[in-house]
Order: structure tokens, then sequence, then C-alpha cells
């Protein structure tokens, strides 16, 4: 049995490294250091954050990203934070289920190879949950890149398409278990 449950989410969490690399590490790596500029007086306050002119596009994208996680709060918050719970499930439940197989397997109660599959089985789980609640923020941002481009505050250049390229980067980055964000260092 839980060899099948480790066989089954060894899938699932391969192919989500595969995602995290190509659409988040990958754009970063090429294009998070190009030097990009915006217009600070027509980007809207940022709470905790100074707006610089000029910027390398990751610093940028990151900044874009928290604008849009701040609106995203305000104009839908339910959305929000059914988001940042399944952020919190990915972060918690893999070490606890780790720390429950240990204990199993040091009591007597379950097989190493039962642990392993408990634990790689939650992974699994809060990887799923991460994906899964991933499309909305990232519509989030391409929602709020669109209204920075509006306002004259991303100007209509390739500089701009590698900011927002960045900050949608960041939210694959941030939606995979911590757990496997450790692997992909």
């Amino acid at each position: 049995m839980f060899r099948l449950v480790l066989i089954l989410s060894i899938a699932p969490i391969l192919a989500a490294l595969a995602a995290r690399w190509w659409f988040g590490l990958r754009v970063l790596a090429t294009e998070g250091q190009e030097i990009c500029r915006i217009n600070p007086a027509k980007w809207p306050e940022i709470p905790g954050h100074v707006l610089p002119e000029k910027a390398t596009a990751e610093v940028l994208g990151k900044l874009l990203h928290d604008q849009a996680l701040a609106g995203w709060r305000t104009e839908y918050p339910a959305a929000a934070a059914s988001r940042e719970n399944s952020l919190r499930f990915g972060m918690a439940v893999p070490p606890f289920a780790a720390i429950i197989a240990i204990f199993t397997v040091l009591i007597g109660k379950t097989k190493p190879i039962a642990a392993i599959g408990i634990f790689i089985g939650s992974i699994a789980v809060s990887t799923l949950i991460g994906l899964l609640s991933l499309p909305a923020e990232l519509s989030a941002i391409t929602r709020t890149a669109a209204r920075l481009r509006t306002l004259g505050a991303l100007t209509p250049s390739c500089e701009a398409d590698a900011v927002v390229r960045c900050a949608l980067a960041t939210a694959w980055l941030r939606s995979l278990p911590r757990v496997l964000a450790f692997l992909q260092r």
C-alpha cells in the first residue's frame, strides 16, 4: 500500500519541480538581471516598500508581485486568504508528517518504507494544493500588470514584459512546499 502511495506521489512532485524550474528559476536566471525602469510617480503606493526608478527585472517583478497580492487582498479577500492558507498548508504539513512518520517508526508501529511513503505522500498533496491555487495568483498579477501599464507605471516595452515575467516567476517559486524548494537551490 505505502509503496503504491510512494510511486504515485513521485510523479506530481517531479512534474512540479520541472514546472518550478521552467516557469520560475529559468525565467529569473535569463531575465531577472535585466535593468528596467518604471515610473514611481504613477505606481500606486506599496506599504513597506520604496520604489526605485531603476532596478533589475527580478526586484521590480517582486514589487509587482507584492502590489498584486496587496490589491488581490482588498478586491478578493476570500480568494487571497484561500491561497495564503494553501501555502501555509504546504509549509506545515510535510514537516509535521515527517515527525509523525519518524515517531511511528521509532515506536515500532510502521516500517521505514511506510514512513517514507507517508512523508512523500504529504509532500505530493501539499504540492498539488499549492499548484491548484496558483492560477488565481497568476491572474491577479496579470490584472495588476495591465492596470499598471494603463496608468503608465510600466512602459510598453520589453523591459516591462521582463518585469511581468519575473513577477509571474516569483509566484511559481512560492507555490511549492519549502521542502521541495530546498532541492532546487
